[in-house]
C-alpha cells in the first residue's frame, strides 16, 4: 500500500510540474539542515542551501530526487544562506550530481576555524568549476522572473527601510529582552521575503535572536506573510516572539530533526502566533514530547531514523495554498 501511494504521488507530482500556473516549493528532509525547492510556473528555479555532506550522499541525493520530480534539468539559482555544515556543506555533492546555473552568497565566511575554511574552500570549486557566483546585500532583489525574492538580512546587516507589505509599528518591542551577541554564521545568513502575486513566504536561514529583533523593532521591516519557515530549525536561539507575531504566518513550517530544532520553547512561540492556521514539521522532535509536536499527519518523519519524506507545497498568485506531507499524502488548503 505505501509504494501505490508513493507511486500515485510522484505521478501526480510529475504531472503537476508539466501543467503548473502555480509556485510549487519542496521542502527536502535533510535531518536538520535545509533545502528548500522553488519552482515557478515558467520552470525558473530556485534552491535555497543544500544540507549536509557526506551520509553516502544522502542530502544531494534526496534533492537531485526532488528536481527531477519537479522536471527540472538543472537548478537555475542555488541561494546560500550562510556558512554551515547543514546549509552550504551539501552544495559541492549537489553541484557534482546536477547543473547549477548561479550559486548567491553574502560574500566570503566571515568564520576562521579549519573546518569553516575547508567547507568554503570546497565551496569555491564549484565556482572554480564554472558555476557563476552572485553576492548580496541587503535591498538585493535576485534575478529571477517568476517570484520576487528580495534580500532583507546578509552579512550582519538588515534592510535599511520596510519591503512593500512591511513598516507596521510592533508594540511586542517594548521591554524586549536581548541576548548574548551571536558572532557566528548564524547572525549573517541571508534572509529572503519571497513574494508570488499576492503570496508572501520569508526563510531567514538561522538568523539569531538579536538580528531578528533588528528587523522586527521598533517597526516590523517584513509584516503579514502567508508562510514562514520557521528560523533555525525552530530553536530557541531564534523564533524572538517579536519576529515571529509580527510575520502573523498563516502557515508555518519547521524545518527541524528528530534531535535538532523543534525547542519546545520556539514551538511555543511559533504555534501561539496571531491567527496561525497550521504548523507542519519535518520531523517529530523528541525534546518536544507530547506537548510540543503537532499532530502526526503534519508531521514528515515521525521516526528518529533517516526516512526521508518531505514536505511540499502549491501556492497560487491569490494567496491560495495548499501544503501536501509527502508521508502520508495528507494535504490542506487554504484560502486566498
Amino acid at each position: 500500500m505505501r509504494l501505490l501511494v508513493t507511486v500515485v504521488l510522484s505521478a501526480s507530482l510529475c504531472l503537476a510540474a508539466a501543467n503548473r500556473k502555480s509556485l510549487a516549493m519542496t521542502f527536502i528532509d535533510t535531518e536538520g539542515g535545509q533545502a528548500t525547492l522553488l519552482v515557478g510556473p515558467s520552470g525558473e528555479s530556485l534552491l535555497i542551501d543544500a544540507g549536509f555532506p557526506g551520509n553516502g550522499g544522502r542530502d544531494s541525493g534526496r534533492i537531485v530526487e526532488a528536481a527531477k520530480k519537479a522536471g527540472l534539468k538543472k537548478i537555475d539559482y542555488l541561494l546560500v544562506t550562510h556558512y554551515h555544515l547543514d546549509h552550504v556543506g551539501g552544495v559541492p555533492e549537489f553541484a557534482a550530481k546536477f547543473p547549477v546555473g548561479m550559486v548567491i552568497d553574502h560574500g566570503d565566511n566571515t568564520e576562521t576555524t579549519k573546518q569553516a575554511q575547508a567547507m568554503e574552500g570546497a565551496y569555491r570549486k564549484v565556482i572554480a568549476s564554472g558555476v557563476k557566483r552572485l553576492t548580496v546585500k541587503p535591498g538585493d532583489v535576485l534575478p529571477l522572473k517568476d517570484m520576487r525574492v528580495e534580500v532583507v538580512t546578509a552579512r550582519g546587516e538588515r534592510i535599511p527601510k520596510p519591503v512593500k507589505g512591511g513598516g507596521q509599528r510592533n508594540p511586542l518591542c517594548a521591554g524586549a529582552e536581548q541576548k548574548n551577541a551571536d558572532p557566528s554564521e548564524n547572525a549573517r545568513s541571508i534572509g529572503v521575503v519571497i513574494t508570488f502575486g499576492q503570496f508572501r513566504f520569508v526563510d531567514l536561514g538561522d538568523l539569531t535572536w538579536n538580528k531578528e529583533l533588528e528587523i522586527a523593532c521598533p517597526d516590523h521591516m517584513i509584516g503579514p506573510v502567508d508562510l514562514y519557515l520557521t528560523t533555525h530549525h525552530g530553536l530557541d536561539q531564534s523564533n524572538a516572539p517579536q519576529i515571529v507575531h509580527g510575520l502573523k504566518p498563516r502557515v508555518a513550517i519547521m524545518n527541524n530533526g528528530a534531535r535538532k530544532g523543534g525547542s519546545p520553547a520556539a514551538w511555543k512561540v511559533v504555534s501561539a502566533s496571531p491567527g496561525l492556521e497550521d504548523l507542519w514539521q519535518l520531523h517529530y522532535s523528541l525534546a518536544g514530547g507530547q506537548d510540543a509536536n503537532v499532530a502526526p499527519d503534519r508531521i514528515a518523519n515521525l521516526e528518529e531514523k533517516c526516512q526521508g519524506f518531505g514536505i511540499a507545497v502549491e501556492a497560487g498568485r491569490d494567496r491560495s495554498f495548499t501544503v501536501t506531507n509527502l508521508r502520508n499524502g495528507y494535504a490542506r488548503s487554504y484560502k486566498p
